[in-house]
Protein backbone atom coordinates (compact mmCIF):
# COMPACT_ATOMS: atom_id res chain seq x y z
CA UNK A 1 0.00 0.00 0.00
CA UNK A 2 1.67 3.47 -1.05
CA UNK A 3 1.65 6.31 1.25
CA UNK A 4 -0.97 8.73 -0.89
CA UNK A 5 -2.98 5.18 0.04
CA UNK A 6 -2.27 5.39 3.86
CA UNK A 7 -3.06 8.70 3.45
CA UNK A 8 -6.48 8.27 2.02
CA UNK A 9 -7.04 6.00 4.56
CA UNK A 10 -6.62 7.94 7.44
CA UNK A 11 -8.32 11.01 6.25
CA UNK A 12 -11.46 8.92 5.65
CA UNK A 13 -11.14 7.08 9.39
CA UNK A 14 -10.92 10.90 10.99
CA UNK A 15 -13.63 11.95 9.03
CA UNK A 16 -16.13 8.96 9.67
CA UNK A 17 -15.02 9.66 13.42
CA UNK A 18 -15.66 12.83 13.40
CA UNK A 19 -19.31 12.16 11.56
CA UNK A 20 -20.19 9.89 14.23
CA UNK A 21 -19.24 11.81 17.06
CA UNK A 22 -21.53 14.72 15.43
CA UNK A 23 -24.78 13.01 15.46
CA UNK A 24 -24.06 10.85 18.51
CA UNK A 25 -24.35 14.32 20.09
CA UNK A 26 -28.00 15.09 20.51
CA UNK A 27 -27.49 18.62 21.59
CA UNK A 28 -25.21 19.25 18.77
CA UNK A 29 -27.37 18.36 16.23
CA UNK A 30 -30.58 19.92 17.48
CA UNK A 31 -28.64 23.15 17.90
CA UNK A 32 -27.59 23.35 14.20
CA UNK A 33 -31.20 22.72 12.86
CA UNK A 34 -32.08 25.20 15.29
CA UNK A 35 -29.65 28.00 14.12
CA UNK A 36 -30.61 27.08 10.21
CA UNK A 37 -34.11 27.31 11.12
CA UNK A 38 -34.93 29.34 13.92
CA UNK A 39 -38.87 29.61 12.77
CA UNK A 40 -39.43 25.95 13.09
CA UNK A 41 -40.93 24.89 16.36
CA UNK A 42 -39.47 21.54 16.51
CA UNK A 43 -36.19 21.04 14.48
CA UNK A 44 -35.40 17.21 15.50
CA UNK A 45 -38.06 14.30 14.87
CA UNK A 46 -38.70 13.37 18.62
CA UNK A 47 -39.59 9.61 17.99
CA UNK A 48 -35.72 8.78 18.17
CA UNK A 49 -32.38 10.18 18.32
CA UNK A 50 -30.50 10.71 14.88
CA UNK A 51 -28.10 7.95 16.02
CA UNK A 52 -30.81 6.10 16.36
CA UNK A 53 -32.19 6.51 12.69
CA UNK A 54 -28.79 6.86 11.50
CA UNK A 55 -27.92 2.74 12.83
CA UNK A 56 -31.32 1.57 11.31
CA UNK A 57 -30.32 3.20 7.80
CA UNK A 58 -27.01 1.29 8.06
CA UNK A 59 -28.52 -2.18 9.11
CA UNK A 60 -30.76 -2.03 5.88
CA UNK A 61 -28.23 -1.06 3.48
CA UNK A 62 -25.78 -3.60 5.10
CA UNK A 63 -28.11 -6.19 5.06
CA UNK A 64 -29.23 -5.71 1.35
CA UNK A 65 -26.26 -4.87 0.02
CA UNK A 66 -24.87 -8.12 1.41
CA UNK A 67 -27.20 -10.10 -0.11
CA UNK A 68 -27.33 -8.42 -3.30
CA UNK A 69 -23.49 -9.38 -3.21
CA UNK A 70 -23.83 -13.26 -2.12
CA UNK A 71 -26.51 -13.61 -5.14
CA UNK A 72 -25.30 -11.20 -7.61
CA UNK A 73 -21.29 -12.48 -7.80
CA UNK A 74 -22.23 -15.80 -8.23
CA UNK A 75 -25.22 -15.39 -10.36
CA UNK A 76 -22.91 -13.30 -12.71
CA UNK A 77 -20.41 -16.18 -12.31
CA UNK A 78 -22.71 -19.09 -13.62
CA UNK A 79 -24.03 -17.30 -16.99
CA UNK A 80 -20.08 -16.55 -18.17
CA UNK A 81 -19.83 -20.56 -17.95
CA UNK A 82 -21.09 -23.21 -20.38
CA UNK A 83 -23.57 -24.30 -17.44
CA UNK A 84 -25.37 -21.18 -17.37
CA UNK A 85 -24.46 -19.15 -20.74
CA UNK A 86 -27.49 -20.22 -22.21
CA UNK A 87 -29.69 -18.35 -19.55
CA UNK A 88 -27.53 -14.57 -19.78
CA UNK A 89 -29.96 -13.14 -21.83
CA UNK A 90 -32.86 -14.27 -19.51
CA UNK A 91 -30.78 -13.14 -16.28
CA UNK A 92 -30.14 -9.92 -17.84
CA UNK A 93 -33.39 -8.75 -18.58
CA UNK A 94 -34.49 -10.05 -15.27
CA UNK A 95 -31.99 -7.54 -13.28
CA UNK A 96 -32.58 -4.83 -15.99
CA UNK A 97 -36.07 -4.83 -15.58
CA UNK A 98 -35.63 -4.97 -11.21
CA UNK A 99 -33.63 -1.74 -11.51
CA UNK A 100 -36.32 0.34 -13.85
CA UNK A 101 -38.86 -1.04 -11.33
CA UNK A 102 -39.79 1.66 -8.78
CA UNK A 103 -38.65 0.94 -5.51
CA UNK A 104 -41.93 2.13 -3.96
CA UNK A 105 -43.72 -0.31 -6.10
CA UNK A 106 -41.83 -3.33 -5.26
CA UNK A 107 -42.81 -2.38 -1.53
CA UNK A 108 -46.31 -2.26 -2.50
CA UNK A 109 -45.96 -6.07 -4.23
CA UNK A 110 -44.06 -7.39 -1.01
CA UNK A 111 -46.31 -5.86 2.25
CA UNK A 112 -48.86 -8.45 1.73
CA UNK A 113 -45.99 -11.34 1.91
CA UNK A 114 -43.28 -9.77 3.93
CA UNK A 115 -45.88 -7.29 5.99
CA UNK A 116 -44.15 -4.20 7.47
CA UNK A 117 -40.69 -2.92 8.34
CA UNK A 118 -37.37 -4.45 7.56
CA UNK A 119 -37.81 -7.32 5.73
CA UNK A 120 -39.65 -5.88 2.71
CA UNK A 121 -37.67 -3.07 2.50
CA UNK A 122 -34.65 -5.55 2.39
CA UNK A 123 -36.33 -7.17 -0.62
CA UNK A 124 -36.93 -3.87 -2.38
CA UNK A 125 -33.37 -3.18 -2.18
CA UNK A 126 -32.23 -6.27 -3.07
CA UNK A 127 -33.64 -6.32 -5.57
CA UNK A 128 -33.15 -3.00 -6.92
CA UNK A 129 -29.09 -3.64 -6.65
CA UNK A 130 -28.44 -6.64 -8.24
CA UNK A 131 -28.00 -5.17 -12.02
CA UNK A 132 -24.84 -3.04 -11.38
CA UNK A 133 -23.58 -6.29 -9.12
CA UNK A 134 -24.63 -9.00 -11.74
CA UNK A 135 -23.48 -7.07 -15.09
CA UNK A 136 -20.22 -6.05 -13.69
CA UNK A 137 -19.09 -9.55 -12.94
CA UNK A 138 -20.21 -10.48 -16.25
CA UNK A 139 -17.91 -7.97 -18.03
CA UNK A 140 -15.05 -8.48 -15.73
CA UNK A 141 -15.15 -11.94 -16.25
CA UNK A 142 -15.41 -11.83 -20.26
CA UNK A 143 -12.69 -8.92 -20.17
CA UNK A 144 -9.97 -11.61 -18.33
CA UNK A 145 -7.53 -12.08 -21.69
CA UNK A 146 -8.24 -15.71 -23.17
CA UNK A 147 -4.08 -16.36 -23.41
CA UNK A 148 -4.35 -16.00 -19.60
CA UNK A 149 -6.98 -18.85 -19.59
CA UNK A 150 -5.23 -21.34 -22.60
CA UNK A 151 -2.16 -20.75 -19.94
CA UNK A 152 -3.49 -21.91 -17.08
CA UNK A 153 -5.20 -24.77 -18.54
CA UNK A 154 -1.87 -25.40 -20.52
CA UNK A 155 -0.58 -25.68 -16.47
CA UNK A 156 -3.03 -28.45 -15.70
CA UNK A 157 -5.73 -26.01 -13.92
CA UNK A 158 -9.25 -27.21 -13.88
CA UNK A 159 -11.78 -24.59 -14.60
CA UNK A 160 -12.86 -24.09 -10.95
CA UNK A 161 -8.88 -23.20 -10.02
CA UNK A 162 -8.42 -21.19 -13.20
CA UNK A 163 -12.06 -18.99 -12.05
CA UNK A 164 -10.59 -18.91 -8.60
CA UNK A 165 -6.70 -18.04 -9.47
CA UNK A 166 -7.04 -16.34 -12.70
CA UNK A 167 -10.53 -14.79 -13.94
CA UNK A 168 -11.79 -13.43 -10.29
CA UNK A 169 -8.50 -11.67 -9.35
CA UNK A 170 -8.42 -10.35 -12.89
CA UNK A 171 -11.87 -9.31 -12.94
CA UNK A 172 -11.95 -7.84 -9.42
CA UNK A 173 -11.72 -4.13 -9.93
CA UNK A 174 -14.84 -4.33 -12.14
CA UNK A 175 -16.75 -6.55 -9.91
CA UNK A 176 -15.87 -4.17 -6.85
CA UNK A 177 -16.88 -1.08 -9.30
CA UNK A 178 -20.72 -2.80 -9.92
CA UNK A 179 -20.32 -3.45 -5.69
CA UNK A 180 -19.42 0.72 -5.34
CA UNK A 181 -22.73 1.68 -7.31
CA UNK A 182 -25.15 -0.52 -5.85
CA UNK A 183 -24.29 -0.24 -2.19
CA UNK A 184 -24.44 4.23 -3.06
CA UNK A 185 -27.49 3.16 -4.94
CA UNK A 186 -29.48 1.95 -2.05
CA UNK A 187 -27.92 3.82 0.75
CA UNK A 188 -30.33 6.54 -1.07
CA UNK A 189 -33.30 4.23 -1.88
CA UNK A 190 -33.78 2.97 1.73
CA UNK A 191 -35.30 5.93 2.46
CA UNK A 192 -38.17 4.84 1.46
CA UNK A 193 -38.17 2.37 4.13
CA UNK A 194 -39.69 4.80 6.31
CA UNK A 195 -42.63 4.68 4.40
CA UNK A 196 -43.81 0.88 5.89
CA UNK A 197 -42.11 1.22 8.97
CA UNK A 198 -38.68 0.24 8.57
CA UNK A 199 -37.39 3.06 9.94
CA UNK A 200 -33.70 4.56 8.65
CA UNK A 201 -32.94 8.28 7.88
CA UNK A 202 -36.05 8.38 5.66
CA UNK A 203 -37.92 8.56 8.91
CA UNK A 204 -37.22 12.52 9.32
CA UNK A 205 -37.70 12.98 5.96
CA UNK A 206 -41.04 11.70 5.48
CA UNK A 207 -42.08 13.35 8.56
CA UNK A 208 -40.73 16.93 7.32
CA UNK A 209 -43.06 16.35 4.21
CA UNK A 210 -45.70 15.47 5.80
CA UNK A 211 -45.30 18.05 8.53
CA UNK A 212 -43.91 20.67 6.21
CA UNK A 213 -40.69 20.93 8.48
CA UNK A 214 -37.51 21.72 6.22
CA UNK A 215 -35.31 21.22 9.34
CA UNK A 216 -36.83 17.38 9.88
CA UNK A 217 -36.26 16.57 6.20
CA UNK A 218 -32.05 18.41 6.50
CA UNK A 219 -32.28 15.86 9.90
CA UNK A 220 -32.30 12.53 7.58
CA UNK A 221 -31.13 14.05 4.04
CA UNK A 222 -28.07 15.55 4.98
CA UNK A 223 -26.39 12.30 7.08
CA UNK A 224 -27.76 10.20 4.25
CA UNK A 225 -25.67 12.53 1.61
CA UNK A 226 -22.59 12.56 4.06
CA UNK A 227 -22.89 8.12 4.52
CA UNK A 228 -22.71 7.99 0.56
CA UNK A 229 -20.16 9.85 1.27
CA UNK A 230 -18.20 8.05 3.47
CA UNK A 231 -18.80 4.84 1.95
CA UNK A 232 -18.24 5.76 -1.40
CA UNK A 233 -15.13 6.79 -0.77
CA UNK A 234 -14.63 3.69 2.17
CA UNK A 235 -15.11 1.19 -1.49
CA UNK A 236 -12.69 3.44 -4.02
CA UNK A 237 -9.98 2.67 -1.29
CA UNK A 238 -10.99 -1.03 -1.55
CA UNK A 239 -11.51 -0.70 -5.07
CA UNK A 240 -8.11 0.56 -5.77
CA UNK A 241 -6.29 -2.37 -3.68
CA UNK A 242 -7.75 -5.00 -6.48
CA UNK A 243 -6.37 -2.63 -9.32
CA UNK A 244 -3.50 -3.55 -11.41
CA UNK A 245 -0.03 -2.81 -10.33
CA UNK A 246 0.20 -0.15 -13.21
CA UNK A 247 -2.98 1.04 -12.08
CA UNK A 248 -2.89 1.59 -8.09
Amino acid sequence: MSGKQVTSWLILAILTAAFIIFIANSHWVEASLRFLFPQEEAVVLPRASLLEFFWQHVQLVAVSSGITIMIGIPLGIWVTRTSGRDFLPLVTDLTSFGQTFPPVAVLALVVPVLGFGFQPTVAALVLYGLLPVVRNTITGLKAVPWHYLDAARGMGMSRLEALFAIEIPLAAPVIMAGIRISVIVNIGTATIGAIIGAGGLGSPIIAGLIQDNLAFIIEGAVPAAILAILVDQFLANIERLFAYPAQA
